[in-house]
């Protein structure tokens, strides 16, 4: 085992969910929000991919309660394969 310090991977506007389980989408995208939001980040994107629609759903219904979130919308390009969010820069006072 190391004793180096993690490496900190910076925050980017797109996120793409594929390599997460199923049953991690809703605290993946609720922490992916906060730090975006922390990073100064306005708009990210979701990328579900089309499929059945359940991960999207999952990401949207998540946004959709997160009080970070300003408004979110299927992303026209990606045939609704991706989600795009705004979001409220800076750390939130509380959660």
């Amino acid at each position: 085992m190391s004793d180096e310090p993690p490496h900190r991977v910076p925050i980017e506007a797109e996120l793409d969910l594929h390599t997460f389980a199923p049953r991690d989408i809703r605290s993946v995208v609720t922490e992916y929000v906060h730090a975006a939001s922390a990073a100064g980040l306005q708009e990210v994107r979701f990328v579900h991919g089309r499929g059945t629609g359940v991960q999207r759903g999952n990401v949207q219904s998540t946004l959709e309660q997160h009080p970070l979130v300003t408004a979110f919308w299927d992303d026209p390009r990606s045939h609704l394969g991706a989600t795009i969010a705004s979001i409220r820069p800076g750390a939130p006072d509380s959660t």
